[in-house]
């Protein structure tokens, strides 16, 4: 228990406020992915098994969440 004594109702608010924020950044990078493709995405992986397009999207999802949490924690 002492671990959890540790954090103070900032930190576990700010933890809460900046994981929200990056969860949404996501989102709207993956409306503005739908939006610009000529194709629907989501079928694409989803009905059409294009393994290239989910591996493609995978990274950008993971470089732009190594860039947010870069950004808040600086």
């Amino acid at each position: 228990m002492e671990l959890f004594s540790a954090i103070s109702l900032p930190e576990l608010v700010s933890t809460i406020v900046y994981t929200v924020l990056g969860a949404s950044m996501l989102c709207v990078l993956w409306w503005i992915i739908e939006w610009i493709t000529p194709f629907s995405v989501s079928k694409e992986i989803e009905q059409d098994q294009n393994v290239a397009l989910a591996v493609v999207l995978g990274a950008l999802f993971i470089a732009l969440a190594i860039i947010i949490g870069a950004v808040l924690l600086s």
